[in-house]
């Protein structure tokens, strides 16, 4: 009779059959989205919007470890040049911290395994990954932020009359959404917030070792250190000029002992003194009280 029920959703009809002979990219995170510090993990994707002229496409790079959104565009066409210049404008939002040893992860879509999105990828120094075929969970971040996008903007605003109301209130957003919007994964703080801490304490770590370093005359400890393996303190010389031009001579070999000490002792507490600040006499003469257990007698 002709009868035919109705089904929900829609049928998908498939264009085109990939080639399982070409290589690709392998799945380099595995859905683990997780990165310890920027430019470590990007993840990459894009979403289309209905105006009144059309479609239009909405592309994102995301920096994982904050999710903040370091690229996007908006273009009516799906060439690859559209997603290229998000790629482009990631590199440039990054450029002096270094993008070495960074993965970009998108899935299988032909603009980003394309030749040249691939070769600028590679031109950067930047690692490519894709997730397996129809498997939306394998780039979950990038899906999870495009459905904010969608949900807080798109959904919201709408309809939405042409391409340049999509791309205005699409800066807008990744505006808010960077510098303002609260994010759980991270703490409750907002994306540019959370790596400004990350920045913050990395310096705050590299001035302490640097103040370390500069409060530990190395070279004098390892003169010290020197003396103490070579039992120089234990068998001290004969002659009348010992270590670092000392006076040692043979009736004063206690004298010469505290010498010793108190200049490897003085180093280690971070300066040497020198006959501007105090001889080594007085020096010897102020340590002798506490210093003369460890003075072995002739």
């Amino acid at each position: 009779m002709g009868l035919r029920g109705v089904s929900r959703g829609r049928a998908w009809v498939i264009t085109t059959r990939a080639d399982a002979a070409v290589d690709r990219p392998a799945d380099l995170v595995d859905r683990q989205f997780a990165a310890t510090q920027p430019n470590q993990l990007w993840v990459a994707d894009f979403t289309y919007v209905a105006t009144w002229r059309g479609f239009v496409y909405v592309a994102f790079v995301i920096d994982v470890f904050a999710r903040r959104i370091v690229g996007w565009r908006v273009s009516a066409s799906l060439a690859t040049d559209w997603v290229l210049d998000a790629l482009e404008q990631a590199i440039y939002d990054r450029r002096g911290a270094g993008v070495e040893d960074l993965v970009h992860h998108s899935d299988r879509g032909t603009q980003y395994l394309s030749m040249r999105y691939t070769e600028r990828l590679a031109e950067a120094g930047i690692a490519p990954s894709v997730d397996s075929r129809g498997d939306s969970y394998d780039n979950a971040l990038a899906e999870s932020i495009i459905g904010l996008f969608k949900t807080e903007v798109i959904q919201r605003k709408g309809p939405w009359r042409h391409l340049e109301a999509v791309e205005f209130a699409t800066l807008t957003w990744v505006d808010w959404f960077n510098t303002r919007r609260l994010l759980e994964p991270i703490g409750y703080v907002p994306p540019a917030e959370y790596e400004a801490r990350y920045y913050e304490q990395l310096h705050r770590h590299a001035a302490i070792d640097a103040e370390d370093d500069a409060a530990t005359p190395r070279s004098s400890m390892r003169d010290a250190n020197d003396v103490m393996a070579g039992g120089i303190l234990q068998h001290p010389p004969t002659d009348d000029r010992g270590p670092w031009g000392i006076p040692c001579g043979r009736a004063s070999v206690d004298r010469c002992r505290m010498h010793l000490i108190a200049r490897f002792a003085a180093g280690a507490l971070g300066g040497i003194l020198t006959p501007a600040s105090m001889s080594l006499s007085q020096a010897a003469e102020r340590l002798h009280d506490s210093l003369r257990p460890l003075i072995r007698p002739d």
